[in-house]
């Protein structure tokens, strides 16, 4: 019936009849006419290789790329050419779930080095491997805390944190009996006060707070931990992975849990995805963690093993007592993420990360420059802050993109969140700063 597909119109009429129907089109009958696609598809004759390569070259000339100060959860960080050259051998390029260790021992083996790895970066015992995203990942933490609370149901979240990731963690809560609860913030930062009542009135299985928070601030944690141990919560800290390679690390809060997403560690923009999630926790919520976990042992000749320990996938035990259900091959990431790591090294990570402190700060005060510019909060910033412009930050942000530069994230009506990563250059800074002077200049 078509060139490369494998069923002939024999095999095509016997299973239409299986199912009861007389065409393919019967297949679709429920899909209004309105949405269907009838007309031919815009796809040019069979082309010889060269050809081939003339016309993606062509469509890559095309696009305008764009000089990214966006951030807000997806960051433009470099990556070595190795670590992808590594990832794209046929080894590692499988939706493969290594179920049998004694043929899975090389993917264990990346997996238990990616676990020491981001507990060493987070401070604390545990690390899974892995989790989708940041946000499903501290929605999952969320779960783990309302399960060992036991009669606690209610956990407590700043409004320093992500929007994106309340959302999901709210999706989560819905379905399972969970109550969450709003800190206020105050000055961009976590109400202490505000979480103090609320703790005070019992019941709170755990605590939310995200570093640096949504609007790339380097939130003060001080006491946090003690009090929120003291009425028997659970500290979760949501962060973003490369930055813990300068900050202070969610072990050193005192956090029981931390998460966030993974992507910092060179992982590609990509359109948003994919990323990683990743979860690290104390020793004693081992049991309560959701996803892989890859334990070392030894095998019956005495040699060092790999093997998937305390397996509380829904394929091993009760579906209702499951704590996790991620199934595709999410460990290539945790794969990419792990070379990154190892190729950066410590000095590596830090590198970067001081670069990105340095470019954001420079920008920050070359945009205060301009007095239609103020800076939002007065707190201390990472690599991303806010400003408040006193016209149309929409306009401001289209004609930047006219020009080639993504120029921040809107966050309401006149506020603009730039993020700088060791990408950006001094150049680059100065002429996005030209750009806006000249736009702001036109008043």
């Amino acid at each position: 019936m078509y060139k490369y597909f494998p069923h002939t119109t024999e095999d095509t009429n016997q299973m239409l009849d299986k199912i009861g129907i007389k065409s393919l089109d019967d297949l679709y009958a429920d899909v209004p006419e309105c949405i269907r696609f009838r007309k031919e598809y815009n796809l040019p004759e069979e082309l010889s290789e060269v050809e081939i390569r003339q016309m993606f070259k062509d469509l890559a000339q095309a696009c305008n790329p764009l000089k990214v100060f966006a951030g807000a959860g997806v960051y433009d960080h470099y990556a070595p050419s190795v670590v992808k050259n590594i990832i794209e051998r046929s080894e590692f390029l499988t939706s493969y779930t290594p179920y049998q260790a004694e043929i899975s021992q090389g993917t264990l083996h990346y997996i238990f080095e990616y676990q020491s790895m981001m507990a060493e970066l987070t401070g604390l015992d545990i690390s899974n491997a892995s989790m989708y995203d940041g946000a499903t990942a501290t929605a999952e933490a969320v779960m783990m805390a309302y399960h060992a609370g036991k009669k606690c149901t209610k956990v407590l979240v700043s409004e320093t944190v992500d929007p994106k990731t309340l959302r999901v963690v709210n999706t989560y809560a819905k379905y399972h009996g969970i109550d969450i609860e709003m800190i206020a913030q105050k000055e961009g930062v976590t109400d202490k006060e505000d979480m103090s009542e609320k703790l005070a009135k019992g019941g709170v299985a755990g605590v939310v707070v995200q570093i640096p928070n949504y609007y790339g601030i380097v939130e003060d944690f001080s006491g946090f931990a003690e009090e929120i141990h003291d009425k028997k919560a659970l500290l979760i800290v949501n962060g973003v992975a490369a930055d813990y390679s300068i900050l202070k690390t969610p072990g050193e809060w005192g956090a029981d849990i931390a998460v966030g997403d993974g992507q910092s560690l060179g992982i590609p923009m990509s359109f948003g995805g994919p990323g990683i999630g990743y979860m690290c926790c104390t020793e004693k919520l081992i049991r309560k963690m959701p996803g892989r976990i890859v334990g070392m042992t030894k095998d019956n000749r005495d040699q060092r093993a790999f093997v998937l320990t305390l397996q509380a996938r829904e394929q091993h035990i009760r579906r209702q007592k499951a704590t996790s259900n991620i199934c595709s091959n999410q460990s290539l990431m945790a794969l990419y993420v792990t070379i990154y790591m190892a190729v950066m090294g410590k000095e590596g990570l830090k590198d970067a990360s001081e670069l990105s402190y340095a470019g954001a700060h420079y920008l920050c005060e070359r945009l205060l420059e301009n007095k239609r510019f103020s800076l939002t909060f007065p707190q201390p910033f990472f690599n991303e802050f806010c400003v408040t412009y006193d016209g149309d930050v929409s306009q401001l942000q289209k004609i930047c993109l006219e020009k080639g530069f993504m120029a921040g994230v809107q966050i309401d009506e006149h506020t603009l969140m730039f993020a700088v990563t060791e990408q950006r250059t001094k150049e680059e800074i100065d002429e996005l700063v030209n750009i806006i002077s000249s736009i702001t200049s036109t008043k």
